[in-house]
């Protein structure tokens, strides 16, 4: 959510932002938030006026029935009886006209930064820079569910039996993997100096307005049925709620944490082969990052985060590459943001295994995260990064690390979590 001053004082800046994101239909939103607003201040400032001018009159009755002054007392607690009832008139409608503001306000995008690539969708996302050599091997490299079948390590029919389409069990070694990856990222992260925390897996209502778009959670989030509580689509949403509401202490900035979950997603999936593996699916295991700093500091800790996950995806063998999201491509309350991809030698191509994004102070000013400085009380900022989800991390490193014999090399970096093991054998050829 932006900072209302903004449109008050240059709502100009606001409609142009919306037309880069290619949002026009908000336009007129800019004007009603407006146009609200005046109504909103002009009612608050009678009010207090008319509360100023009550304490004072007030005042007068207790003297004048002293002075025995009686009628002249009534006559003033008419008075002020009569103001008492305008007063709660004009504080409904400030409620009212403050309401009216804030759900409008929730659907205006952040201000995008001035480097962020213009254009409609994904389609016109830039690539930025590629680290390691896509190598499309002489040999086939077979869909990932054919080569986690031959080692017995996934079973998708008994998970659609207990659980429906979009669910799996993981077995042996390449559960293992699966696990090593999550570990391997976890100490990575503890390495760079982040708090590592396993988070609430649900979280409330307000907590999943203060972190995301309405349209963002129609389509990701399961709503337990009868209770406010959500099943969390990233650890990055109760990460950042954990400090709601507070006042964070300047001088314990940058706050730093890493963070393991589940995650919960409505995805249903791509049509074709990749619903035959693990590719989109409605659960799935991730390491998050997140960062909570001065505003000056916001576009450096950017840059840290998402070479975090490339040189993780770099020791495990995978070649990936950067790619700038175009402004119709970011959400809403993203300032900026880019996705890391992997290469697939099998379709030849990159496919997307985490993303990065700088939000400003929309998701602290939504959540009221502030804390004081020199020049007084500010909103902070925070950022997210995917360390590694996985299974597309772990569809990734198969596919990048699989023999011609039919074999999976483990990385070196994970061997000693899967206890030296250095490949897993094919059980079923």
């Amino acid at each position: 959510m932006i900072d209302i001053k903004l449109i008050r004082e240059n709502k100009e800046i606001v409609k142009e932002n919306i037309k880069k994101k290619f949002q026009d239909s908000k336009l007129p939103i800019v004007d009603e938030i407006y146009d609200l607003d005046i109504k909103f201040r002009e009612t608050k400032s009678k009010a207090d006026g008319l509360k100023a001018e009550k304490n004072r009159i007030s005042d007068q009755i207790g003297a004048l029935m002293r002075e025995g002054k009686k009628d002249e007392a009534m006559k003033i607690k008419d008075e002020v009886s009569k103001m008492s009832l305008e007063i709660t008139e004009l504080e409904n409608q400030e409620v009212m006209y403050e309401a009216e503001v804030k759900k409008r306000m929730l659907v205006i995008p952040n201000i995008i930064d001035d480097t962020v690539p213009i254009g409609e969708d994904d389609s016109k996302n830039v690539e930025i820079e590629k680290y390691g050599e896509p190598i499309v091997p002489e040999y086939e490299v077979p869909h990932h569910a054919d080569i986690i079948a031959a080692v017995n390590g996934m079973d998708k029919e008994a998970a659609g039996r207990t659980s429906g389409e979009g669910f799996y069990y993981l077995l042996g070694d390449v559960a293992r993997l699966h696990e090593a990856m999550l570990a391997y990222a976890r100490d990575y992260m503890v390495e760079k100096d982040f708090t590592y925390a396993i988070p609430p897996f649900m979280i409330h209502a307000d907590v999943v307005e203060g972190v995301m778009s309405f349209p963002e959670m129609e389509a990701m989030m399961y709503k337990i049925e009868g209770e406010d509580l959500y099943l969390i689509g990233t650890s990055e949403h109760s990460m950042i709620g954990k400090f709601k509401g507070q006042m964070v202490k300047e001088a314990e900035l940058p706050i730093c944490m890493t963070s393991y979950s589940p995650c919960f997603r409505k995805e249903g999936g791509a049509h074709g082969l990749e619903e035959r593996g693990l590719y989109r699916v409605h659960q799935f295991e991730k390491q998050e990052m997140i960062v909570l700093c001065k505003p000056e500091e916001s576009m450096d800790w950017y840059n840290k985060m998402w070479q975090y996950t490339v040189e993780i995806f770099r020791n495990f063998d995978i070649p990936v590459r950067t790619l700038e999201c175009c402004s119709g491509d970011l959400a809403d309350l993203k300032v900026k943001s880019c996705d890391i991809e992997a290469w697939s030698p099998r379709q030849q191509k990159y496919f997307e295994v985490g993303s990065c994004s700088t939000l400003g102070d929309a998701q602290a000013r939504r959540l009221g995260i502030r804390t004081k400085g020199e020049n007084g009380t500010y909103y902070v900022h925070t950022l997210n990064n995917t360390v590694v989800a996985t299974p597309r991390g772990l569809i990734a490193l198969i596919e990048n690390n699989y023999q011609p014999d039919g074999t999976i090399k483990i990385p070196k970096v994970l061997q000693p979590y899967m206890g030296g093991k250095e490949v897993i054998v094919p059980k079923n050829k």
